[in-house]
């Protein structure tokens, strides 16, 4: 048996096409077929279901798969492992974030750059239902979500901070004097939301519903970066987490508010609950313990952050 029959399966997985997963893992699709059979042949089970076209695995070979992913993440952690005691961690950083989660992961992976020069980084933007499952299938290593979920009591959870809910606009003179602004007052205004089907929003729509109103959207967007230009070029007003401020602190024509009742909601850092834990991970959670984002995200509000400049 040698690794790259295991990450041929693993691939063929997650592609669900011989001849894309041959391409990913650079070799033929009927090298890639055989050395599947050979697999099955060592092992004396089926592992993929016979057809003309990739139709899924046996039972059985579900839970070879189980086995190989759990084998190549420990090959993995074990590489790691001995790069540490070379000084330098290598490999790969695979990183899964919640999309209003995306702005602020470089305040993450910067610092873990800076201390870790040879650990390359992949970032991702999903939903927390893709990254729990990556994570289970050891496609990813940590994850960046919303931690008020029942279904992460089985993984390891650090907290980062909670993002506290702000309305958005061009500049302050959308929001005249008001130094706070209701549900009630901000439903009536044209917004900009992001789409129905993800968690920012159903958050959003939820505290709408307590306050017993129905908000005025205009446009919907799927994409962070999208609802901030209909904010700064379209007129429109946004509700959004204060920690996506950092986009904006060097905009001063952009312009946010309190929205009040407060409306909180705690990020944090997930990763499979293993012993021993990958290197990649222990580094990414001590990176994350270091960071005080709490306090960052908190001083967009209260005025006192100051933008690093190049003189600093």
């Amino acid at each position: 048996m040698f690794v790259r029959q295991l990450d041929y399966l693993v691939t063929l997985a997650r592609e669900k096409h011989f001849a894309r997963a041959a391409e990913i893992c650079c070799v033929s699709q009927p090298a890639l077929s055989a050395a599947v059979r050979n697999l099955e042949t060592e092992l004396g089970v089926a592992i993929v279901q016979r057809g003309q076209r990739f139709q899924g695995f046996t039972p059985e070979g579900e839970r070879i798969l189980d086995w190989a992913r759990q084998t190549l993440a420990a090959l993995e952690g074990m590489r790691q492992e001995a790069s540490m005691s070379r000084v330098k961690l290598s490999g790969t950083l695979r990183l899964g974030a919640i999309p209003t989660t995306m702005p602020i992961v470089s305040l993450l992976t910067g610092p873990c750059r800076a201390q870790h020069a040879d650990l390359r980084q992949r970032v991702l933007s999903l939903s927390t239902e893709e990254i729990m499952r990556r994570l289970d299938d050891f496609e990813l290593d940590i994850g960046l979500t919303y931690l008020e979920d029942q279904r992460l009591s089985g993984f390891h959870v650090q907290p980062l901070y909670r993002e506290r809910y702000m309305l958005l606009a061009r500049d302050q003179l959308a929001m005249g004097d008001r130094t706070e602004i209701s549900w009630e007052d901000a439903a009536e205004l044209p917004l900009c939301l992001l789409t129905a089907h993800m968690q920012n929003r159903r958050i959003v729509d939820a505290a709408f519903r307590r306050a017993d109103v129905q908000p005025n959207v205009a446009v919907e967007t799927d994409s962070v970066f999208a609802l901030y230009s209909q904010v700064r070029h379209a007129g429109l007003f946004s509700v959004v987490p204060h920690s996506l401020l950092c986009l904006f602190e060097s905009r001063d024509e952009m312009a946010a508010i309190p929205l009040v009742p407060e409306l909180s909601r705690a990020i944090g850092m997930i990763s499979l609950a293993h012993d021993p834990c990958s290197p990649v991970v222990t580094a990414a959670r001590n990176i994350a313990a270091q960071i005080d984002l709490q306090a960052r995200f908190d001083a967009y509000i209260s005025g006192s952050y100051q933008p690093i400049t190049s003189n600093d």
